[in-house]
């Protein structure tokens, strides 16, 4: 049996695979929610049923003019139809004039 001597220095592999997607810079954002129409998506696995209704309660407050479509209008983000569901999004988004959503909500 060798004896290897290393002086404390050992080859090592970044535990990572490689980088599949590159990043794209952000949409801009809104300076305001008023005037705006605002989709809600939800995963229905957490409560959002409830967290939507208190969103919209308070952002009527904020932002004078601000609409809402319902997290019902879209279905679930989540499950067996998720790709289906994510993959219609811009087309629908955009027939709907929306301009900004709000997606949630998992734990």
């Amino acid at each position: 049996m060798s004896m290897q001597h290393d002086d404390g220095y050992y080859e090592c592999h970044w535990p990572r695979g490689q980088l599949q997607q590159r990043s794209r810079a952000l949409a801009p954002r809104l300076e305001s929610l008023a005037g705006k129409k605002v989709a809600q998506l939800w995963d229905e696995l957490f409560k959002g049923d409830v967290v939507f209704e208190l969103l919209e309660e308070g952002l009527k407050q904020r932002f004078p003019g601000i609409q809402f479509v319902n997290w019902r209008q879209f279905g679930s983000t989540h499950g067996a139809m998720e790709k289906e569901a994510l993959a219609a999004l811009p087309n629908k988004l955009r027939d709907m004039g929306v301009d900004a959503v709000i997606s949630g909500m998992a734990c």
